[in-house]
């Protein structure tokens, strides 16, 4: 159920003070400034999808600062996937300017600074993502941040409209069919980045970047193939096995470990779905790619602390 939060109930001259509890509580710390006094108003209505949490804000003219001070006392790692769904604002991180009104989306970093500035009313939804979440599908993009993503671009527009319409739809539907749609959704913010990302490739990081994406995408695409190999992967993506290797290992993973653990995700999902609650723990794990049950079993007790049977039965987040 969502959580609805508002500055109605407070005196008017509290309500700056209350709104900025308000979207610390929801968000990370922030220090909101705004000269409306007595008329501010505003109230956001939030719901989570596992570690993702997915906030509509509608609010007057201020400014939002993550400050310095604010983010040393914090050990937040979140990135912010904005849409704008009515006004506009202004984002500013990392020497870069971006402008977001309906239609577009942006990101910013809760690990740096940054200003948001609203000279209107406004309307938003926003995704709170563990920067995890993403790095594991596309690698680094903290060049991306304060960027306008526009609906000029066929991907930047299939992935504004797919998460625009998840967050009015994860109210209606089952947890684990909402996690399935974010799943979805981070595939395609990925996508969206890396496309960007290809658009810049003379530059080193970024074609790294676009490469680890790509060769990520065929891990992911390929996970229930038992043959998926390192060779393999490489090939398709046109690089050889050795610089493959390299790119894994920038992201502190090797081949073998993001195959397993995503492996091992996905029979965690598939476990914790009551529209699976028929199928044998063994068609689940050899569905996604695993040979050898007792192995399967093992390492699954070892990520999440419970055998494969008491997950599904006792599922925990």
């Amino acid at each position: 159920m969502a959580v609805v939060l508002d500055t109605s109930s407070a005196v008017p001259d509290r309500r700056l003070a209350v709104w900025q509890d308000i979207v610390c509580d929801t968000f990370v710390g922030l220090d909101c400034r705004s000269d409306m006094h007595d008329a501010f108003w505003g109230s956001v209505s939030q719901s989570t999808i596992g570690p993702v949490s997915c906030t509509q804000v509608n609010s007057c003219a201020q400014r939002v600062l993550r400050t310095p001070s604010r983010i040393a006392r914090a050990s937040e790692d979140y990135v912010l996937v904005t849409l704008g769904t009515s006004g506009a604002n202004g984002v500013f991180q990392d020497g870069r300017e971006a402008v977001v009104s309906a239609g577009q989306f942006v990101i910013y970093d809760t690990t740096r600074p940054y200003e948001l500035r609203f000279d209107d009313s406004f309307s938003q939804t926003i995704f709170q993502i563990p920067r995890k979440l993403l790095q594991q599908r596309v690698g680094s993009f903290d060049t991306l941040t304060a960027t306008t993503f526009a609906s000029e671009r066929p991907l930047e527009r299939l992935a504004y409209g797919f998460m625009l319409s998840m967050s009015k739809t994860i109210e209606h539907v089952d947890p684990a069919t909402a996690i399935r749609l974010l799943d979805q959704a981070l595939d395609l913010v990925a996508m969206a980045f890396a496309d960007r990302m290809h658009e810049r490739s003379p530059d080193q990081s970024f074609h790294r970047s676009a490469l680890l994406y790509r060769l990520k995408n065929y891990i992911l695409a390929h996970l229930r193939d038992p043959e998926l190999s390192m060779p393999r992967a490489a090939a398709a993506v046109g690089i050889s096995p050795r610089y493959a290797s390299d790119l894994m290992a920038a992201e502190q993973t090797s081949f073998r470990s993001y195959v397993q653990l995503q492996r091992l995700e996905r029979c965690r999902r598939d476990l914790s779905d009551p529209a699976h609650a028929a199928r044998h723990v063994g068609d689940i794990a050899f569905a996604w790619g695993f040979n050898d049950l007792a192995h399967f079993s093992r390492i699954f007790k070892q990520r999440f602390g419970a055998s494969p049977r008491e997950w599904r039965e006792h599922p925990t987040q």
